[in-house]
């Protein structure tokens, strides 16, 4: 004799349990959002020591000069001309554009201000010399 189910027909879930995926979507949110402003610019650099002030990072653009005097836009490659014909570009198109100079501390004073030559022969009014925080 066939054995019969005392609830009766079994019902089949034809819906998606939609709670884990949400729980894994903001862990996944979480996550990003904490390590995200943990990652510095991608070109290595030993900063200077000093003084450290917040700037506003809404439409900031980063020159980054390494050990080696190369020169990085918005962590691309770039040369001297290249740099000043984007600065040129950048300040004729937004004339409030904050440009981040981030320089090797072993690097010779003279490379930072021939780049600091550059952005004045751009226009570019708005720079910041980046540092990196002294310890007491």
């Amino acid at each position: 004799m066939p054995r019969r189910h005392s609830a009766g027909r079994v019902r089949q879930i034809r819906e998606i349990n939609m709670t884990p995926l949400i729980d894994l979507t903001f862990l996944l949110l979480i996550t990003f959002m904490i390590t995200f402003p943990l990652i510095e610019q991608g070109i290595p650099l030993r900063l200077p020591k000093g003084k450290a002030q917040d700037v506003d990072r809404q439409d900031t653009h980063t020159v980054a000069i390494d050990a080696k005097a190369e020169l990085y836009y918005d962590d691309l490659p770039s040369t001297p001309d290249m740099l000043a014909a984007e600065l040129k570009t950048l300040a004729s198109g937004d004339p409030d554009a904050t440009i981040l100079v981030r320089a090797d501390e072993s690097l010779p004073y003279r490379e930072v201000v021939a780049v600091l030559r550059i952005l004045h022969d751009a226009s570019i009014t708005r720079m910041a010399l980046v540092t990196d925080p002294a310890t007491p």
